[in-house]
């Protein structure tokens, strides 16, 4: 240790000599790979301070007292500067790890998301999920089963970040576990607000919509968990009703009955789900109305219904000035024409 600081004190003062005689560009040069050394050998900005004054003192003889005064006073500056430096570098390092790790999480949680597109003859479905951050509270969810029923889902998890990414995971095993074709929409939410319950923080719940759309009687049925209510688009009267029913929220409590309600659907209906991200967009500092999103949606209702998805979230992200205050999920289920 002493053999480099003898060796970093002998460069120094050459190169301060150098620089004193000549200022040439060279030595300043010279100056900036010093500074790379001195990083790599962990010096801190005090010993910096007291090297240059040792040599400097050392180089020119008999400093005036105001000069030695001033570095002494520069170095105790520069000890707590040096103090609050590696402390700020100490939490730069540990918020380059959170991020990394969060960027982990926020695959792992993308990947809980299905992948596979509902093809079935007869059902157009679309959904747009994006997270306000890295992590999202929303969770949506598809499946197809042999007889040509469609079971969706959007669920809401009261929390963010890393619990909210765990919570999620719970949803998406419990919900793969479950026989959801065999069950209806309130003995599902039924069923799943048990395991949830068993597993989550008191502080900590979930709100979910789930429907069941069976093509052999064009019946959809649906409950909610304390969700957002979503819409259901009748064709022949070009009108939105609002879908909703009656439910707590999951993790609350171990017993929960959930109302059920069903709706007939004819060629042209469509079911919407949503997330409170989208309802409570804001534009000019005022909540959306519920109104101005049907609005939205009735505009591009001629296309497909990922286009519908993908065009409303454009839309409302441009009105916020593309900075989302909330996790947004949109999805829409039509029976085609």
């Amino acid at each position: 240790m002493e053999e480099t600081k003898l060796s970093m004190y002998q460069l120094y003062k050459e190169m301060l000599s150098n620089y004193l005689t000549n200022k040439s560009e060279e030595v300043l040069y010279n100056a900036q790979q010093f500074s790379k050394e001195m990083m790599e050998k962990d010096m801190s900005p005090e010993e910096m301070v007291s090297l240059h004054m040792s040599v400097f003192q050392e180089i020119v003889k008999d400093l005036p007292e105001e000069v030695v005064d001033s570095f002494d006073l520069l170095l105790e500056v520069m000890i707590g500067y040096g103090l609050a430096y590696r402390e700020h570098q100490s939490l730069r390092d540990r918020q380059r790890q959170l991020d990394s790790e969060l960027n982990v999480a926020a695959r792992m949680q993308q990947s809980l998301l299905p992948n596979k597109k509902i093809d079935m003859a007869g059902v157009d479905f679309g959904v747009i999920s994006v997270p306000a951050g890295k992590m999202s509270g929303d969770y949506y969810h598809y499946i197809q089963d042999e007889h040509g029923c469609v079971g969706i889902a959007v669920a809401d998890v009261i929390g963010k970040g890393v619990p909210a990414a765990m919570c999620m995971s719970m949803i998406k095993y419990a919900m793969d576990s479950l026989p959801e074709q065999r069950l209806q929409p309130g003995d599902l939410l039924e069923n799943l607000n048990r395991v949830v319950e068993r597993n989550i923080d008191d502080d900590m719940f979930i709100t979910m919509m789930y429907g069941s759309y069976d093509p052999r009687d064009n019946k959809f049925h649906f409950s909610s968990a304390g969700h957002e209510p979503g819409f259901y688009y009748k064709a022949k009267e070009d009108r939105f009703e609002e879908l909703g029913s009656k439910g707590l929220v999951l993790g609350i409590t171990p017993k929960t009955s959930y109302d059920e309600r069903a709706i007939d659907m004819e060629p042209g209906d469509f079911i919407v789900l949503l997330s409170d991200g989208v309802t409570e967009c804001r534009i000019e500092g005022d909540f959306i109305e519920r109104k101005q999103i049907t609005d939205m949606i009735r505009m591009y209702q001629h296309l497909s219904a990922q286009e519908i998805v993908n065009n409303v979230y454009r839309d409302l992200e441009k009105m916020q000035d593309f900075q989302l205050r909330d996790d947004f999920t949109l999805l829409i289920l039509r029976k085609q024409v």
